[in-house]
């Protein structure tokens, strides 16, 4: 994974709140994910007490506000004084920054991923692609969802269309789940988000609604897949946007995999409780996640990604 070391950085694209410390407060207390309405319950709760991390939309899509209705959350602001996104402008300006720094290359990933998209939205004539934030973060966050912490995992909030990411998901992701690591795990992470960015675009999320269950062959794990697939197309795409140098490796895409497999809900099931409960399953199993990242890659058509229709 290289990139070309002339290419020009956009770090407007990417927001760091980190200066700004934890983000406590202000969203909606308590419990953020209930689990389809049952009381008592409460996905957040479950995945901080077992370790779990996932990636995904937040609030989960079968709690009802997956269709970009205002949440309860305040936005995060940095320290007075200081810019956001100033520290990352002034670092991460070519390609070349990107091979040196890991806020860099989460920069040069966010520029392709948003590049592809909107020549792919073009090319399709469908309405302008609008580009996305992705905000990075440190243990907590306000939101225009609520408040999450990093126990959610990378995700994406409808409500204020961004992307949400504490960097330290990798290395759990690679101690903790036995992910292979490396920079493409990372790009596949944001390219999936994004992939949701574009969900919420196309309004493919409105056919996941409030009354949705979690569950095997559920709209919840199809509208994942779905995303699974579109970061697989962008990595196919991902030379033309002209950030990268060359095509991506197969000791690349194998990180991608392995990120995928690794953050399988069976995977994880295994790991945490030591069976597999497929009424829960939220994202779909390992072997769905790599099938669909591999379409999407060997295909480079998101036509190709209806999860929506037929198996999965």
């Amino acid at each position: 994974m290289q990139f070309d070391d002339d290419a020009q950085l956009d770090p407007s694209q990417v927001e760091d709140v980190r200066a700004s410390g934890p983000q406590p407060g202000g969203g909606r207390g308590g419990c953020m994910l209930p689990i389809g309405g049952r009381g008592g319950g409460c996905l957040l709760l479950i995945l901080a007490v077992a370790g779990m991390f996932l990636f995904g939309v937040f609030p989960s899509p079968f709690t009802g506000n997956e269709s970009g209705h205002q949440g309860g959350g305040q936005q995060p602001s940095a320290p007075p004084g200081l810019s956001p996104t100033g520290n990352l402008a002034a670092r991460c300006r070519t390609g070349a920054d990107a091979e040196q720094s890991e806020d860099c290359r989460v920069v040069g990933t966010v520029n392709s991923i948003q590049s592809y998209w909107r020549q792919a939205f073009g090319e399709r004539g469908r309405k302008t692609y609008t580009p996305a934030k992705t905000v990075l973060f440190s243990q907590a966050v306000n939101t225009a969802c609520g408040t999450a912490d990093s126990a959610v995992g990378p995700f994406y909030c409808p409500a204020d269309r961004k992307v949400y990411l504490d960097l330290t998901f990798f290395n759990t992701l690679q101690r903790d789940f036995g992910a292979e690591g490396g920079p493409f795990a990372q790009a596949y992470v944001i390219a999936h988000e994004y992939g949701h960015h574009v969900q919420n675009l196309l309004g493919t999320m409105s056919r996941v609604g409030p009354k949705s269950r979690p569950g095997a062959g559920s709209p919840s794990v199809r509208l994942e897949l779905q995303a699974d697939c579109y970061a697989g197309v962008w990595a196919h795409n991902a030379v033309k946007t002209g950030f990268y140098r060359e095509p991506f490796s197969q000791k690349d895409i194998d990180q991608a995999l392995s990120a995928a497999s690794a953050v399988g809900d069976d995977s994880i099931q295994r790991r945490t409780q030591g069976r597999v409960t497929p009424d829960a399953f939220t994202h779909g199993t390992s072997q769905q996640r790599e099938k669909w990242f591999t379409v999407g890659y060997e295909s480079g058509d998101p036509m190709r990604c209806d999860t929506f229709s037929g198996g999965i």
